[in-house]
């Protein structure tokens, strides 16, 4: 069985998708704590409580790992320069350069944000070599990761899809008629994301780095998706809009 290990696995996302790839893969578990994580998930997992923007917590981590799913970091979309600079600039930085020297490593897939092209009016949407527009010091962190990735991609070789996640929502969340359609337009579903990830851990890549985008199959989408169905045959079900039982006419700028 695969070894693949999740950083920022006590998170939201970090449980769902520990659900969904328990089973099929041989996992560990990183996250600064495990207090609140629940009592029967991941029970085969190997579950290891540390602060990764420590080196020496690094040390023998990545050892026999073949996949890394990395989510650790500050999800604040509004946090200060200094509230991310440890867990969203030098924990990617420690991750690369362990990464290099794991022998068995394959591919990295990692967390990046709609906020790091969010600058954009709302109504447009954005496609994945639109320059980028960073909305805050959040979105800039994960423009940093997407810059690191790349560069160990092409000069040191190591594979990397990075993800930039829309407005993730969890089985069974309810959506309110006045949430704001721009906000419609960004929601990726547990199932559509679980689905994203199977595609970049099992595609077979052409260069060693991509960037994606994360979204639903929504009426209107902030991020372009539709030429993911070839890329990597990523084909999401939900719609965010039919959710909210919200209507508008398919692909029509939400403003």
């Amino acid at each position: 069985m695969k070894k693949l290990l999740i950083t920022g696995a006590a998170g939201t996302i970090g449980q769902a998708i520990t659900k969904h790839l328990e089973g099929d893969y041989h996992l560990t578990l990183v996250d600064r704590n495990f207090d609140d994580y629940p009592e029967n998930l991941a029970l085969d997992a190997v579950k290891i409580a540390i602060d990764l923007d420590n080196s020496e917590a690094w040390e023998g981590l990545l050892e026999d790992i073949e996949y890394i799913v990395h989510l650790a970091g500050n999800p604040d979309a509004f946090a200060k320069f200094e509230e991310v600079w440890q867990p969203n600039f030098i924990i990617p930085k420690l991750l690369f350069e362990y990464a290099e020297q794991a022998s068995k490593l394959k591919r990295i897939v990692f967390a990046s944000s709609v906020h790091a092209v969010d600058g954009y009016p709302e109504g447009k949407e954005i496609q994945v070599n639109d320059p980028t527009r960073p909305d805050g010091y959040y979105g800039i962190s994960k423009l940093y990761m997407e810059s690191v990735a790349n560069y160990y991609a092409y000069q040191k070789g190591i594979e990397a899809i990075g993800i930039r996640i829309g407005n993730y929502s969890t089985t069974g969340s309810k959506f309110s008629k006045e949430i704001n359609l721009n906000g419609l337009a960004e929601i990726i579903t547990e199932n559509d994301f679980n689905h994203l990830l199977d595609c970049c851990l099992n595609t077979e890549l052409s260069e060693p780095f991509l960037i994606v985008n994360g979204i639903s199959n929504n009426s209107f989408n902030r991020l372009e998706i539709e030429s993911l169905k070839t890329l990597i045959g990523y084909e999401p079900k939900d719609n965010a809009f039919d959710m909210a039982e919200v209507e508008i006419q398919k692909n029509e700028p939400t403003v």
